[in-house]
């Protein structure tokens, strides 16, 4: 299989200091992709008010674009190995942009998601480099845990500081400045993408993966969409058992095919390393965990308790900064002593978070709010960077580029699944019970916690990443 997302090949004479530029663009581009991933959760209850929809409609609104987010990740990067690194960035850029535009307008819910699905599109041609570029362009292993863990505060600062972010421009300037933000961010980018990354292309490109491609698309598409349509349809109507039944034939028809191809989209076979695998389920809760936290927040404090969207989004500015402080942090522990150590800190600061908050009443103190979002940020934080090394250092070196793009993928996966189950969990319920309706999912938060104390069991437990 051929790297879907190999970095530009550093020629002779490219000094570290250009190297840092480079990362520092493509930070720049990951900053807008996991900012867009959360910016609009604290602003739905304000888009369903003025475009009159519930719940349902809403959480649309964020998976249309995580969902074509996580389809579309290994293809776009492969798309960059064949038509160039930089070609297929900048067009990523110029279609975010156009979408976030699009959004800013949108006159209808519709167009809105069609917006979204948009916008996810050109985010799916954005995170591949930037990740290639972590992994590959710091050849020395403990330099390159560190570089790591600077990505990983970037994107993790993004994620978490999405709620803060929207309810300032939301309090200031309603809800379409959530778009309108992107505009001056997708301008700094083209121009410095332009000045500063070489263009590149990988010396064999993979050939399309079309049959793979439309599969993997189905599977997650159809699996979350279920899940957020299964309180409105019945989940056990003939339209969600066709559902669950198309799912698990695609599954199995993707598994099928992608084993049998000669470049797949997504080799099965690579699940086979334990440490791998897990890495991936892995990123898979921790999104979810970070995801069912953010729109369960948003909701209860809304329209629960009538909090406004600035004061919603500020109360997970501990979120934000556990994750910001913890993320390099955590890149430094995975370069001394491994991906344990910090991947049993996220687990248990996780687990906590989420523990603190599965008897959520309508009355619960702010500070038990503040300490729980607190616990989960730094869970969060101190995750990324040794999920990200596990999955390296669990394959052989030249898979390293294709570890990162399936971890890409199953980040943006959990993030959809965690919207669908909060959502879920609350849909149709009263202002009055929001905070027992989200209980379980404070649980399955802490769940996520739990789960990550078996992927640290998995990981390697050496001083140091190997080589990959």
């Amino acid at each position: 299989m051929t790297a879907t997302t190999h970095p530009l090949q550093l020629q002779p004479g490219f000094s570290a200091r250009r190297r840092w530029t480079v990362l520092a663009v493509c930070c720049l581009s990951m900053f807008l992709v996991g900012l867009d991933t959360t910016i609009v959760n604290v602003g739905l209850p304000e888009i369903g008010r003025a475009l009159g929809v519930g719940t349902r409609s809403l959480e649309w609104t964020v998976d249309a674009y995580t969902l074509v987010l996580a389809g579309l990740l290994i293809s776009s990067g492969a798309l960059a190995d064949r038509f160039g690194r930089r070609r297929v960035f900048q067009t990523g850029l110029v279609v975010f942009g156009a979408a976030s535009l699009v959004c800013a307008i949108a006159p209808s819910v519709g167009v809105l998601v069609a917006a979204r699905a948009l916008q996810g599109v050109g985010a799916s041609m954005l995170s591949p480099v930037a990740l290639a570029i972590v992994v590959n362009a710091v050849p020395d292993p403990k330099e390159r845990a560190r570089a790591i863990g600077v990505w990983a505060a970037v994107f993790g600062l993004s994620m978490a500081a999405g709620p803060v972010v929207g309810g300032a421009l939301i309090e200031g300037f309603g809800w379409r400045a959530l778009f309108w933000i992107n505009a001056p961010v997708v301008v700094a980018a083209l121009v410095l993408s332009a000045v500063f990354v070489p263009e590149s292309r990988a010396r064999r490109a993979q050939r399309p993966d079309l049959p793979g491609q439309a599969l993997l698309t189905a599977v997650i598409a159809v699996s979350v969409g279920v899940l957020i349509e299964g309180p409105h349809i019945g989940w056990t109507s003939p339209l969600a058992l066709g559902a669950y039944a198309f799912t698990a034939v695609a599954a199995a028809g993707f598994v099928w095919v992608e084993s049998r191809r000669p470049e797949p989209l997504m080799d099965p076979r690579l699940f086979r390393h334990r440490a791998f695998s897990g890495a991936v389920l892995g990123a898979v809760a921790v999104f979810v965990a970070l995801n069912v936290t953010l729109l369960l927040n948003t909701l209860y404090l809304q329209d629960g308790r009538g909090w406004t969207p600035l004061a919603a989004g500020t109360a997970t500015l501990p979120m934000a900064v556990g994750a910001t402080v913890c993320a390099p942090w955590s890149g430094r522990l995975v370069g001394r002593r491994g991906p344990r150590p910090p991947l049993l800190l996220a687990g248990g600061f996780l687990t906590a978070g989420g523990l603190c908050l599965v008897g959520l009443d309508q009355d619960t103190g702010v500070p038990l709010l503040l300490l729980a979002y607190a616990l989960i940020g730094i869970g969060f934080g101190f995750a990324n960077a040794p999920l990200t090394n596990t999955a390296i250092s669990g394959l052989p070196p030249g898979r390293a580029a294709v570890a990162g793009a399936i971890t890409s993928t199953a980040r943006q996966f959990g993030s959809a699944l965690g919207i669908a189950l909060a959502g879920g969990l609350v849909a149709g319920t009263a202002p009055t019970g929001l905070a027992e309706a989200s209980r379980p999912g404070w649980a399955l938060v802490a769940a996520c916690g739990l789960f990550l104390f078996l992927v640290a069991l998995a990981s390697r437990p050496g001083k140091a990443p190997a080589g990959s």
